[in-house]
């Protein structure tokens, strides 16, 4: 039962996510916001509502290994799985201005999480607020540069709009999927991992963080097929940057979020991967198929390792 639990979740999750993109994004292009913009607020957003909706009921329910588990192994997952799996279809470009500052912005967001957990092995209230702030200073920023694209946007430029009544509609009923989607992926998730004996961070890093990034991975592979590649990696950053920010800064500030070493490691994990495909796109300003597929290597091993710790 609980599989069938677990499994209606996922599709809540993912389908909720699929409305809420689509509404929301339809929004945006009606103000005339790049692809780049969307992907890094908008799409991320939408896209990440798995990931808060999990944490975040895992922290009310005082599960916040899982809470930051799923968050890390998300990011992970993003990085390694989603843009790799891009790069099967097309080369994926970066821009001079993402290099520069939204990828670097990434890192630094989980060095952060990395800092605050090794000093005290613990991420608390005043931590969790610090998050959030620096979470509406990033907003701030994209906010910016949506106008300023919007500025120097083309009014030639068309795009297939939703009707408004449309667009609200996806966006209330998403948010409403993804609330009880993340309810039932939590509960189920939790008694199939103490069923198997184990432990809330292996069962977030693998089959929810999977789950919840189901919907990245989409969005991502989708956006490349159809060659807006901007929107394909500025989802998967701006996702990575809301999990740590927004996510697990509301879950610390509902609870505080005790570390253990396995969080260190696969913290630490995570920012050597985000060094390691921030080389590979800076030497071309591209990520290509060879890189890809190295990235998904090394992920199947990162699997492979904390199936066996």
């Amino acid at each position: 039962m609980e599989y069938i639990i677990l499994i209606i979740g996922f599709v809540l999750l993912i389908k909720g996510a699929d409305f809420f993109v689509e509404g929301s994004s339809s929004v945006a292009k009606q103000l005339r916001v790049p692809s780049m913009i969307i992907g890094l607020t908008i799409v991320a957003m939408g896209t990440s509502l798995p990931e808060c909706s999990v944490s975040i009921t895992a922290a009310l329910a005082h599960k916040n290994g899982l809470a930051i588990s799923n968050a890390v192994g998300s990011n992970t997952f993003n990085l390694m799985v989603v843009c790799g799996a891009c790069t099967l279809f097309c080369p994926l470009a970066v821009q001079k201005e993402t290099l520069k500052k939204e990828f670097p912005f990434s890192i630094v967001a989980a060095l952060l999480l990395l800092g605050f957990g090794f000093t005290g092995m613990l991420v608390g209230h005043m931590e969790g607020f610090v998050m959030l702030f620096l979470f509406a200073c990033f907003l701030i920023w994209m906010i910016q540069s949506a106008r300023k694209a919007r500025a120097t946007a083309s009014d030639e430029e068309e795009y297939e709009i939703l009707p408004v009544w449309k667009c609200f509609l996806f966006i209330a009923g998403g948010i409403i999927a993804i609330k009880f989607g993340g309810d039932m992926v939590v509960d189920s998730a939790s008694t199939i991992a103490k069923n198997f004996g184990m432990t809330d961070t292996l069962i977030g890093l693998t089959i929810v963080a999977f789950g919840t990034s189901l919907p990245e991975l989409v969005t991502s592979i989708v956006a490349a097929r159809k060659d807006e590649v901007d929107m394909a990696l500025g989802n998967v950053i701006g996702s990575n940057i809301f999990n740590i920010l927004l996510v697990l800064g509301v879950a610390a500030a509902i609870s505080p979020i005790t570390f253990s070493m396995q969080n260190i490691i696969d913290i630490i994990v995570l920012v050597i991967m985000s060094i390691l495909v921030l080389i590979f796109a800076a030497t071309k300003k591209t990520i290509n198929r060879t890189e890809g597929i190295i990235m998904l290597v090394l992920y199947a091993g990162y699997v492979v390792y904390i199936c066996n710790r």
